[in-house]
Parts: C-alpha cells; structure tokens; sequence
C-alpha cells in the first residue's frame, strides 16, 4: 500500500511539473478590457475564457513552440507563435474587425444600388417603380441629386459637365453607344433594360482608378449572376409589347428578353407637335449566356437593336419645316470572366465589340455614321489582410469611325480617324481601422492618336465621425479623349482634363440615408473652335477651360411612415466654361443653378396596389438672344413636371401598370430658336423650343409565368 501511495505521488509530482501554465490579459485597442474572449492553443481542447477584468488563465501538456488563437466577436483574430513556456503575463490587444457592417465606407461621390451593398441609395426595384423614369435607368438617375434636367436630350448630365463626359460600363466593360440616336428636342433612352441587371454603381466624381475616359463620371451596371428560377415574362403596351424567358441548369442559364416598339397607334390618339411621315419604331434584344465554373463565373452578354422614323419638325427659318429622317443599327457584346486564383488572388478579364450603324437624313443632306469600337481588359486583386486590398491591371480601347456626307450641290465629303488608347491603373484599399480608410491609385494612358501619356493620381478618405454617420475626402485627376464629333474632324488634339474635389458626409440608421457633398471641378484642355459649327473647315485647339462646383443634398425614409418609401434630392450648381465656339466664359445652356426632386411610392394592402409620384423641378437655363450683346445673357423659365404612376396586383403574376408623366401639363420651354435675319424693325424674332408633347401617357399589362408561381413584374415596372 505504502508503494501504491508513492507510485501515485511520483505521478502527480510528475504532471505537475509537466504541465505550463498559459496566461495574461485580452483588452480592445484602446486598453479596455474583453469579457468572453476564448483563448486556446490550436489543435487542442486547452483552453479558457476571459474574466470581467480580461484575464485568463489555464494549464496544458503542450511543449515547445505552439500557435495560441484569440477571438472575440466583432474583432480580428490574433494568433500567436512561441514556446509554451513563454506564454505566460501576455498582453493581447484585439483590433476592430473592419469586416463588421459598421465599418467606415468609401462612399464620396458614389451612390450604390445594389441589394448586396452596406449602403444602397437606390435599389433595383426604384429604377422602374419611379414614376418619371419609364423603366429607363437615366431616367431614375435624373431623380438624385448631381444631375440636371435636361428634358428634350434625355442623357446623363452630371455636376456641370456634359452629356458625353459620362461613360457607361456593363460588368466592368465599356459600353461605346449607350444611348439610342435621336433629332433635336426628342429625348433619347438608355438603350438597355433593368431587366438583365441587378446592381447599379453611380459615381459622380472622384471614381475609382480603375475607370478612365470620363470628366464627370461613371455608371457601372452588373448583369445578374444567377437568376432565381425559371419564367417566362411578357407584356403588352400601349406603346408595343416585350418577352423574355429564362432558363436554368446545374451551372449554366441563360436569360433572353426581347421588345418591340412603334409609336404610330398612341400617336393617331394622342397627337404631338411634330408632323410625322414615320413616327418612332424599335426593335431589342438582349441576352445573357451565365456559366459557373469551379473557381469562378464565365458571362457572355449580347444586345442589339434597330430603329428608325421620319417627321418634319418646325422651323422659324423654313416654311415648310425641316425634314429630318434617321435609321439605327447598333450591335454590342462582351465576354466576361471572374474568379479566384491562388493564395487570395481573383482575376477579372472582358472584352468587348460595338458596332453602330447611323443614316441621317437632313433635307437634302445624307450623313452615315460608322462606329466600331472594342475594350479589352485585365484585371487582379489581392487580398492581402481584411485590411489591406490591392487591385492593379491594363486594359485597351480602339475605336474606328468613319463619317460620309453627300449633297446633290456638292462632292461626297469623307472623314473620320482611329484611336488605340492603352491604359494601366494600380489601386489600394488602406483600411486602417473600423473608423478609418483610404483608398490611392494611380491611372496611366497612352493614347496612340496624340503620341501623348497622362498620369491621374486619385485618393479618397473615409472617416467614421460616429456610430451612423461618415465624414469622406476624395480628390481625383481625370483624362479624356476629345469626342467623335471632334476628331472626325481634326486629330491634332490632346486629351482634355478636370480635376474633383470632393467633401462627402453621410448618414445611415435604420432604413433612413442622408447625404450632403461639396464639390468643386476645374477643366482644362477642353475642345474649341472657330466656326458657328463644328465642320471639316473649322480650326480646332485644346485651349478651352471651365470650372463646376456646388453642394448636393440626398434624403431617403423608408421606415417612419407605414408602407411608404420616399427620398428628396437637391442640387445647387455653380458653372462656367469657355469651350466650343464659346466667345467668353460662361454657364453652358445645359445646365441650371437649381435642381430638385422629390419621389414616393405608397403601398395599399387592401387594393394590391403601389401609387407613385414624382415631382422634378430645374430652374432656368441659360439661351443668346442675338437682340441683346450678350451671351448666353438669359435664361428660360423653370422646368416643372409631376408624374404618378400605379400598378395593379390584379393576381400574383398579373400587373395591370399605368402613368402619366407631366400629369399637370406645365407648360415647359426648353429654349429658344431665332431667325437668322432681323425683320424690318430690326429685331429678330423667335419661336419657343417647347417638348414635343406636354403629357406622355402609358399603360401596360405583365404576366409572369415561373416556377414557384409566386414571381412577379412589379421588380420589372
């Protein structure tokens, strides 16, 4: 017995001079300390919790250098590497997980409408749901704030730049021709549907190096990577009518949707102030080709469409009006892929083809239009931390454009050029805490028509002021080419260049945004010439400058009133540019000092009906009247419109859907036009350039077919 006694003694003496004891205190990074942290020693079940104070302590077999992991929620996990032996009176400090959804975000400048998004100031389902947008993208954009309203051109106009300082991108890859053709004071229409795509990116300035060729800004559109199910979508308009189908396999689906339309039965009811000899028709179709592969996704998109119409339009300077006539084609595609390489790296690759056909007829004058454009694009990113992310790649741009112009009186004129841009960026994501990030890069472009490279450095930086609310800095350098309309005819030219600054702070709690920015933009290098028009004939230079600044205002509440989803956006804009044939400086006529919107949308359980309005207003803009000295001197009265719109559950997959866009009939004037000659007295006179309709009206029937018989087009209105 007594050598039992002894033998159990030697083993206790012995464990306990085995065993080490692991100890020390877990606090966060401002030395407070961590209440529930595990510590354990990986790989095995050693381990404790830490006290109220922080402390922990616990005892283990395990010898020699072994890995300790300390986790707590909300922070990063700290790992540490030594000998047991050492572990003893440890100071863990844990820092802030910045993947946590409270993190600081780089928001300046940009506006999200995705439903993945940490903060999304638009969603999908807004750009068809807003009542003046007609299920056009431009058209829901046109309702936040940055943007003016500019009713008869229909297109993006941003913070006091013009229509073409805006580019388009579709999964990452440039779109050449976004917006179908169109004559003077008709307004033109995005020509893709919401309904391949389920995330939009608007940047209004200090945007991501990772995109070049834009002054003002950039609209990046996502195409939806995997439809929910299969379905048939169709519809039946007062203006023509759409299908698309969708079907779905293990790995692969495909999404077809395709529309037709012709204005001639809602023109013979509701007649406009155009005389049209073939009013509006267009055909459109849209695919995407969707394959998962086993570290990432391969998408194949595809668009075309075709349109055309002829009319007669009044003009104070012919009797008879102006014949103008126009046919449309227009092919785009790309191929895009994205995946996950090794050790943290992911891949993105695309490339694109444009093809643009247009035939202008002017009275006697016939004008085609040839554009073929391509982009290709490589891109990689590394994550190396939650902290830290690098992007870099290269991409290419080549656009060839031919123009031809005939005339019985004269000989047929050809001209055009074509443009290789080659471009590299490099960009950092530096996050240094959850309050606190930065985001450099830098932009390169050589472009092969002008012998010439650029270098846009860009920075933003995004500080979390408090639990809700952000305070962001960005500034920018940004380059682009001179437009087609200019290097058709001349090519000694250099890119054109505006810089951003931009002061952001933001404000997100509990389905509630608010959004207020300051920005400034300075230009220069813009396009000039010499001549009333732009022609073959015209001495053109880069010698043009100009400046944008002023303050932007967002609100959107979609929780303090029941069943009731509403935003308010403002605009105050300070501009002035020398560009063109401009004599002096001055406000451009496409942009005003005042812009407000102001967009609900209501649901009614008892009727299954959602009721929207939609209310715009753009104050005066600037026009020359050649009986006064002054140029661009006065401005048109204020643009207003109010818009409603109501769909109709009348099953579960059946909408009956009606609006009406300026349901009140303001009488809008988008400018004037003068005769060329004074009349007897002297004075010239004019004619108010007014929209070719006051109200437009439409109504639409939607059925879905689908799998779970549940799915409907309300996402689709």
């Amino acid at each position: 017995m007594k050598h039992f006694a002894l033998i159990i003694a030697l083993i206790v003496i012995q464990l306990t001079f085995s065993q080490n004891t692991v100890s020390g205190k877990v606090t966060d990074s401002k030395g407070q300390p961590l209440e529930g942290a595990n510590v354990y020693i990986e790989g095995t079940y050693n381990g404790t919790t830490t006290n109220p104070k922080g402390e922990f302590s616990f005892t283990t077999e395990e010898k020699e250098t072994q890995v300790l992991i300390v986790s707590f929620l909300s922070y990063e996990t700290a790992t540490i590497v030594k000998k047991v032996s050492e572990m003893k009176d440890l100071n863990i400090r844990l820092r802030e997980d910045v993947d946590a959804l409270d993190t600081v975000i780089l928001s300046a400048g940009t506006f999200e409408a995705n439903d993945n998004s940490k903060v999304s100031v638009l969603k999908p389902l807004d750009v068809v749901t807003t009542a003046s947008a007609l299920g056009d993208f431009v058209g829901a954009l046109q309702t936040l704030p940055g943007t003016t309203t500019v009713a008869e051109d229909g297109r993006l106009f941003v913070r006091g730049g013009d229509a073409d300082e805006t580019q388009i991108f579709i999964d990452g890859i440039r779109v050449f021709t976004p917006y179908s053709p169109t004559t003077n004071n008709i307004p033109t229409r995005g020509r893709y549907s919401p309904f391949l795509f389920d995330g939009i990116t608007f940047s209004t300035g200090g945007y991501s190096a990772e995109y070049g060729q834009a002054l003002s800004s950039v609209l990046l559109l996502n195409t939806i990577d995997e439809p929910d199910q299969e379905k048939t979508d169709i519809g039946i308009m007062s203006v023509g009518g759409s299908l698309g189908n969708t079907q779905k396999w293990e790995k692969t689906s495909l999404s077809i949707n395709a529309s037709y339309i012709n204005l001639a039965p809602y023109l013979a009811v509701y007649e406009d102030r155009n005389d049209w000899k073939t009013p509006y028709r267009g055909a459109q179709g849209e695919a995407v080709f969707r394959q998962k592969l086993n570290s990432g996704m391969l998408k194949f998109y595809a668009a075309f469409d075709a349109s055309d119409f002829e009319l007669t339009q009044e003009d104070i300077n012919l009797e008879e009006g102006l014949d103008y006539k126009l046919n449309n084609t227009n092919f785009y595609t790309n191929a895009s892929y994205q995946g996950v390489l090794n050790n943290g790296w992911s891949m993105l690759t695309g490339l694109s083809y444009t093809n643009s056909n247009t035939r202008v007829g002017i009275i006697d004058s016939d004008i085609k239009d040839i554009e073929n454009s391509v982009h290709a694009k490589l891109k990689f990113k590394k994550r190396f931390s939650s902290r830290l992310k690098l992007n870099f790649g290269v991409e290419h741009f080549i656009t060839d454009f031919e123009e031809e112009f005939s005339n019985p009186n004269i000989e047929r004129i050809d001209y055009g050029f074509t443009n290789h841009i080659t471009s590299a960026f490099a960009e950092s994501d530096i996050i240094f805490s959850t309050k606190l990030a930065l985001k450099a890069g830098v932009r390169g472009d050589y472009y092969n028509l002008f012998n010439e490279w650029t270098i846009a450095p860009r920075v933003s930086l995004a500080y979390k002021s408090s639990k809700n609310g952000q305070v962001s800095l960005a500034y920018g350098n940004f380059f682009q080419r001179p437009t087609n309309a200019s290097l058709k005819f001349s090519q000694n030219l250099a890119p054109q260049n505006a810089e951003h600054f931009i002061l952001n702070y933001q404000y997100v709690n509990d389905g509630k945004i608010f959004r207020l920015e300051a920005y400034k933009k300075v230009y220069d290098g813009l396009v000039k010439f010499d001549t009333e028009f732009a022609t073959i004939n015209s001495n053109f230079n880069n010698s043009g400058n100009g400046f944008a600044q002023g303050i932007d205002l967002f609100w959107r509440d979609n929780k303090s009133i029941k069943n009731v989803d509403y935003w308010f956006s403002y605009s105050y804009l300070d501009t002035e540019r020398n560009y063109l044939n401009y004599p002096e400086s001055a406000q451009p006529n496409f942009a005003n000092t005042h812009n407000l919107s102001l967009v609900a949308k209501y649901w009614i359980e008892n009727w299954k009906s959602q009721i929207g309005f939609s209310y715009q207003y753009g104050s005066g803009r600037p026009f020359t009247n050649p009986n006064t000295d002054a140029f661009l001197g006065e401005k048109t009265k204020g643009f207003n419109s109010l818009s409603l719109n109501w769909a109709y559950l009348l099953s579960q997959q059946k909408i009956l859907y009606m609006s009406v866009n300026n349901v009140l009939g303001f009488n809008n004037i988008n400018g004037y036009q003068y005769a060329n000659s004074p009349d007897i007295n002297g004075t010239f006179n004019r004619r108010a350039l007014r929209p070719a309709a006051d109200q437009f009206f439409f109504i639409g029937f939607f059925w879905t077919i689908s799998e779970d018989g549940k799915d409907n087009q309300l996402d689709n209105l």
